[in-house]
Parts: C-alpha cells; sequence; structure tokens
C-alpha cells in the first residue's frame, strides 16, 4: 500500500508541476498589452533574439523566453518582416507575432516634388527610411529598367515620376525606381511625343530643363518657346540649371563664370545643343510645353528674381532687362551670368 502510495506521488508530483507550469505560461501568454497603439520597427536582418528583447524593453510582451519556445513551436522564428507595425493595446503575444509575421507594415508618404534630380529624390527617399541614397542610384542605372523606356538613356533620370508615394521602409531601391517609371509610362501613356525634330528622350530632356527655369507653370510654353527658337536657329540653349547638373557633386549655390565655361556633357553653354540627357524629373505640363511650345520670336529670357522672366527678341533688349533686373539685383548679388547670353 505504502508502495502505491509512493508511486502515485511521484506520478502526481511531475504531472501537478507541468499543470501549473502550463497555467502559468498560459497566463503570461494571455497577458494583453494595456498602453496605447504604438509603432513597432523591424529592421532589415534583425535577428529574432534582438526583436525578442526590444519587444520586452519596449513592454509589448511580459516575456522574452515564453515568446521566443511559442515562435519556436509556430516556426516563425525567421519569419519576421522587416518594417513599422502596429502593435495595438489588447494584444496577447500570440497577436503580435501574427503582427510582425503576417500583418501588413505601414506604409510612408513621401512626396517628389517636380524638377527634382534623381540625387535629390533619392536623398529624399534616404531620409524617410525607405532606401538608401547609394542603393536608389544605382537602382537607376539598371540596364533592365533603362531598356523599358529609352535605349538612349544612360539613367533613368527625367523618367522618376514626380508624385507622393507610400512605401514600407527598407523597401528595395529597385521596387521603388520601378514604381516611380510605371507611374510615368501609366501618366504619359496618351501622350504623342510627335516632335518636328525631337525623339521622346530629347522631349523629355528639354522639358527637364524647362521645367528647372522657372517656377511659374503658367510660363513653361514661353520658355520651350524660346529654348525651340534657339535650337531652329542652332544657338547654344545657355541654361543655367544645365551648368548646375554638371557639377552637382561640387554645386555650393552659386554659379560662378569658370562654371558657365567648364566642358561637361550637360552644359549648354559650352554644348551646341542640348544635354546628354534629362537634368531633372518633369512634370506632364513641362512635357507638354515642349511638345506645344508658344508661338513667338523670343530668343532671351532673364529672371525678374519674383519666379517669372522678362522675354526678349534680341540681345540688346535682352542686356537691358539683364542690367534692369540682374545686375543691380541685391537679389541676385552679381552672380548671374546670363549676361553671356548671346
Amino acid at each position: 500500500m505504502l508502495k502505491k502510495t509512493l508511486f502515485a506521488t511521484l506520478v502526481a508530483a511531475p504531472l501537478l508541476a507541468l499543470i501549473m507550469l502550463s497555467v502559468v505560461v498560459a497566463f503570461i501568454f494571455n497577458q494583453s498589452y494595456t498602453g496605447p497603439d504604438k509603432t513597432f520597427t523591424v529592421k532589415s536582418g534583425e535577428t529574432f533574439g534582438r526583436i525578442n528583447r526590444r519587444l520586452y524593453d519596449e513592454g509589448l510582451i511580459p516575456n522574452t523566453r515564453v515568446f521566443h519556445y511559442y515562435a519556436k513551436y509556430k516556426g516563425l522564428m525567421s519569419k519576421f518582416r522587416a518594417g513599422n507595425f502596429t502593435i495595438t493595446t489588447g494584444s496577447n503575444m500570440g497577436q503580435v507575432l501574427d503582427t510582425l509575421v503576417y500583418g501588413q507594415p505601414n506604409l510612408t508618404s513621401v512626396t517628389i516634388p517636380e524638377g527634382k534630380n534623381m540625387y535629390e529624390i533619392a536623398r529624399i527617399f534616404a531620409n524617410a527610411g525607405i532606401t538608401t541614397e547609394t542603393e536608389f542610384l544605382d537602382a537607376v542605372k539598371h540596364p533592365g529598367l533603362i531598356t523599358q523606356l529609352s535605349a538612349q538613356a544612360q539613367n533613368l533620370e527625367g523618367y522618376l515620376y514626380p508624385e507622393t508615394y507610400r512605401f514600407a521602409p527598407n523597401t528595395s531601391a529597385k521596387t521603388v525606381v520601378k514604381a516611380m517609371i510605371d507611374l510615368f509610362n501609366e501618366r504619359t501613356k496618351n501622350i504623342d511625343f510627335n516632335h518636328p525634330f525631337l525623339n521622346k528622350h530629347q522631349v523629355i530632356t528639354l522639358a527637364s530643363v524647362v521645367e528647372k527655369e522657372t517656377g511659374a507653370k503658367v510660363e513653361r510654353p514661353a520658355i520651350a518657346g524660346v529654348f525651340t527658337n534657339r535650337l531652329k536657329k542652332r544657338m547654344r540653349l545657355q541654361s543655367d540649371p544645365t551648368t548646375i547638373y554638371g557639377i552637382w557633386s561640387r554645386y555650393q549655390g552659386n554659379i560662378k563664370k569658370a562654371d558657365l565655361l567648364e566642358m561637361t556633357p550637360y552644359n549648354t553653354y559650352k554644348i551646341p545643343a542640348l544635354p546628354q540627357g534629362p537634368i531633372s524629373n518633369p512634370s506632364l505640363e513641362a512635357i507638354q510645353a515642349v511638345l506645344n511650345p508658344a508661338q513667338h520670336d523670343f530668343l532671351y529670357f532673364v529672371s525678374k528674381n519674383d519666379g517669372t522672366h522678362v522675354f526678349s527678341k534680341t540681345y540688346q533688349d535682352h542686356e537691358k532687362a539683364v542690367q534692369s533686373f540682374q545686375r543691380n539685383s541685391k537679389a541676385r548679388e552679381g552672380k548671374s551670368w546670363r549676361n553671356l547670353k548671346q
């Protein structure tokens, strides 16, 4: 009888301990996060152990060991997705795990303004945590993406459509760039790129210059008309933004005479026609302005320092406008060399 009692005790004790442990684990597992909804970021390449510890440190789970064994039991320790996720109030461990494995990451809205170049766009996305500048700039030179648009293009400058995008943090740069050129294709599919003497890539190139030359949308056809007239007469475009693009890596905000005289593939003070490719990513309005330029006899324009321009037919009239709005302008402090346009 004593042996039976001892045997029963030996069997019952571990069983009771197991039951008690199960109760404790179940209690811990079902403890809910009681704070306000909180954003939790899973970093690209982050280990499970690091994620587990941060969840605990941020008060989103009550116990790292229970979370570890549950994730291991479910076979999900290596299934976490990078991105920002919202952990809602009342979530238990299982729900937290499901959110980080199966949930959709929160998307970040990023606005790319019209007229930004690829270097500026790379920085915008990097600052938003979407991708790095280096990865983005590598992606815009991806041969497979370039050939979808133009055999003439050396990169995707000009085809990165300016718009507001929504991406998860740490999205691949190639995914971001493809979304931008896909949107370019969608928005331009009904545009007739037939031009008297420019092919499609050249239209985009000239539109990118027009975009940078004026902040006044109403002036775009007039600016395009000036450049069209100059191209017809085989005159240099002599556009400051093309000079700036050619020295972008060292541009400090002001153009000097030496910059205008430096030979680059983009500097239209030195080359006789269009730059070798786009210098920015233009709006649809700038593209349409090139395809439908204003009909006039103007060959020159100069900034009035208010976002608009004075247009002139002769160099003499242009010189007068330069004298009035540039050389005597404190806003420019004598740093403009548009008087070289002739």
